[in-house]
């Protein structure tokens, strides 16, 4: 079944178990923190005034969205200033060759957003590519896991305010360019993300591979498999559901991270923008933090939905699917 056809399935089975029920509980939920949260800002005074509510923060929402309408449009007026130059200039010398300048205006909330996604989302990456191939190592050898099994459990609670400072000393040790593909920033965020998130996705690999069920591991000894084809063919579809589970709490952890060490390192991204706002101390800073808050929440529960939407694509077993 291709990748269409198990979307209309997943679909279909998602109208005919819908109610009216499923719908109005999430509702009735919202609502009523909507109002509890309304009560109890009110009633909360702080150094920067009234803690704010859900107005204040629809209205400071607002004003985030119009701050980028208009740093892109002073960053295409800024283009188009230098296009015309450049014209007027090939007009009186065709020999001439402009230079168009890159625009180095300040960086909105919503670029800022993209800005983490973009580091989360390489870190999860790397730390997946990393820890799915040891995983699968360590369930299908005792011996590799009893090797690596001291290490994982040292390193796996250190929390990330201890790894920044030493990846921060170390990419800026190595990583020293003229030209720099990437930022030191950036390579900081994502290796501190990398080396805190990749260990559920290498603990949950290692525990599915070690429980596939006896029955497939005599199929494969009885077609005589090699190990390639018996890790492809009957060790990964049988570990998925507990891979993915391990994903799955690998991108939340990812998530969380990022935004601590934005915030400690002054690295772009949405944790700098709550640290900015923080330091700023105006009327409207408070609002703007909850507005970072309530965003960082809900971009966390989109990519635990991918994560989960790939699972049911990819995994055998759609009872084994966790929502």
């Amino acid at each position: 079944m291709n990748i269409p056809s198990l979307f209309m399935a997943s679909l279909k089975d998602r109208i005919e178990n819908f109610s009216i029920k499923s719908l109005l509980f999430p509702l009735f939920g919202i609502v009523v923190f909507i109002l509890l949260w309304q009560v109890g800002a009110s009633r909360v005074n702080t150094s920067l005034g009234v803690f704010p509510g859900p107005t204040i923060v629809y209205q400071q929402w607002n004003g985030l969205v119009q701050e980028h309408q208009d740093e892109r449009l002073k960053e295409d007026k800024f283009y188009e200033r230098q296009y015309k130059r450049i014209e007027a200039r090939q007009a009186k010398d065709p020999s001439y060759v402009g230079k168009i300048r890159s625009y180095t205006g300040k960086p909105t909330f919503f670029d800022q957003i993209f800005t983490s996604l973009y580091t989360v989302l390489a870190g999860f990456i790397l730390a997946s590519v990393l820890a799915i191939p040891i995983g699968i190592l360590i369930g299908l050898n005792g011996s590799v896991y009893s090797a690596l099994n001291p290490i994982i459990q040292v390193f796996k609670p250190v929390s990330p305010l201890a790894w920044l400072p030493l990846v921060t000393m170390v990419v800026s040790a190595t990583y020293v360019s003229a030209d720099p593909m990437f930022s030191k920033s950036f390579l900081t965020s994502m290796f501190t993300v990398t080396l805190c998130c990749m260990w559920p996705t290498l603990i949950n690999t290692a525990v599915g591979v070690a429980a596939v069920e006896k029955d497939l591991l005599n199929v494969s000894k009885v077609l005589r498999l090699n190990w390639m084809t018996h890790v492809i063919k009957i060790v990964i579809p049988s570990a998925i559901p507990l891979m993915f589970t391990g994903l799955r709490l690998s991108l939340g952890i990812a998530w969380m991270v990022l935004i601590a060490a934005e915030m400690l390192a002054q690295n772009p991204g949405l944790g700098k923008f709550v640290w900015d706002e923080f330091q700023n101390g105006s009327s409207n800073s408070l609002g703007r933090i909850m507005v970072a808050v309530l965003m960082i929440g809900f971009i966390g529960f989109l990519l635990d939905r991918v994560m989960l939407t790939i699972q049911r694509f990819v995994s055998w077993d759609k009872t084994q699917v966790l929502r």
